[in-house]
């Protein structure tokens, strides 16, 4: 079994369905290629996932002393963090909730295998 390191970033402001949509595109591909476009997608969600993908490959090279250029993208996922509820009141009387959603971002980089 290859080794691998991790990073997470919790109660990260985005929807964990708009976060989703960039850990789609960099799942599966080099640590190196992911980063350059993270960089260039422009989406509010891939600066937070730019910032995990950078830690994983951080903890990768100094806790586990893995080669930059032989990490790949083995596991990334979103997970739903709390929501915190806001109200605004609207017209008549009524009520109209503002739903903040937040994610847990983790992102999992391993070796190549051969």
């Amino acid at each position: 079994m290859s080794q691998q390191a991790r990073a997470v970033a919790n109660y990260v402001g985005i929807s964990a369905q708009k976060a989703r949509l960039v850990v789609d595109l960099v799942r599966g591909k080099k640590a190196d290629d992911a980063l350059n476009l993270l960089k260039y997608t422009p989406k509010n969600a891939a600066q937070a996932v730019y910032k995990v993908v950078r830690s994983a490959i951080a903890n990768a090279e100094e806790n586990a002393n893995l080669n930059r250029s032989d990490l790949v993208i083995s596991e990334a996922f979103v997970d739903e963090a709390p929501t915190r509820k806001w109200r605004r009141f609207g017209a008549r009387g009524r009520f109209k909730p503002l739903l903040r959603r937040s994610s847990h971002i983790t992102i999992v980089v391993s070796e190549k295998s051969a």
